[in-house]
């Protein structure tokens, strides 16, 4: 039952990241050249609406993925295209959910891990829109990350208070951080943003408080490096980039986040085994 109580809320959570993406960039470009009002886009009070046509969805239009299929991948009102993003985020975000709660590296039975769990989820949900908007904008909006400044805090807070790890785990997380924002932002000053954005080394800071220590974040740069190079490579080799073309980094990094936190002392341990001979 809890499986399947995730993989709903997966679904419900992804589609409410694909309008999230959607409204905050609207809400970012010129009153003159936005599709619709101030009220429409609302995040809080606003009604969903197609992107194409702007027509007020109704309740069974907003089924995830079910409503996709159903329709074809169309517009029930305008009959234009709806793109793959919308199912493929919803499906995502439900697969990040149930193999967040199979590998969860806490126990499960304890309302403090309960605790930690739900504000992990929400973690997710804010990194998948963070990955959605970066993709299609090569943007990492303030308004998404500096919220999520704010709960990696205090998730930090309800570990050193409630946790084991105490004062010890904050100092973790603050090395953390510097192993992965500090350096980013060196980069940053150095390359005046040619190599790594701002909006990176912003979501550094989130990435290296909920790592909680330097050899996770620094796992995390080499997994996330790994990727980018696994994705970057074979469009080289192909033609479809060349050396200065630009990646949005944001994704790399917060796969790269899951992974160490979900299986970061395995990976840590298997490294030392092979590389340190401990």
């Amino acid at each position: 039952m809890i499986i399947v109580g995730l993989i709903i809320l997966g679904l419900a959570l992804g589609s409410f990241v694909n309008a999230l993406v959607w409204r905050l960039h609207e809400q970012e470009k010129p009153r003159k050249r936005r599709v619709a009002s101030d009220s429409e886009l609302s995040i809080v009070s606003g009604r969903s609406m197609c992107p194409r046509c702007q027509h007020t969805l109704a309740w069974y239009d907003l089924l995830p993925v079910i409503s996709w299929l159903s329709l074809g991948g169309k517009c029930r009102y305008c009959h234009q295209p709806i793109s793959w993003q919308y199912p493929l985020v919803e499906l995502a975000t439900a697969f990040l959910f149930v193999i967040s709660y199979a590998f969860w590296p806490y126990s499960i039975h304890t309302p403090y891990s309960v605790v930690l769990f739900g504000l992990w989820l929400i973690f997710v949900t804010g990194f998948m829109a963070l990955m959605v908007y970066d993709l299609r904008w090569m943007i990492l909006p303030n308004r998404l990350v500096f919220p999520l400044q704010v709960l990696a805090v205090l998730y930090v807070a309800i570990q050193v208070v409630f946790g084991l790890g105490g004062w010890q785990l904050a100092q973790g997380a603050l090395l953390g951080v510097v192993c992965s924002a500090g350096l980013f932002y060196v980069l940053f000053q150095l390359s005046q943003g040619r190599w790594i954005g701002g909006g990176d080394v912003k979501l550094a800071v989130v990435l290296g408080l909920l790592l909680t220590g330097p050899l996770r974040a620094l796992a995390m740069l080499f997994v996330a490096s790994l990727l980018g190079s696994i994705v970057g490579i074979p469009l080289l080799l192909k033609g479809k980039a060349k050396r200065n073309t630009r990646l949005p980094f944001g994704p790399f990094l917060i796969v790269a986040t899951i992974i160490v936190y979900l299986f970061g002392v395995g990976l840590i341990a298997w490294y030392k085994r092979q590389f340190l001979f401990i």
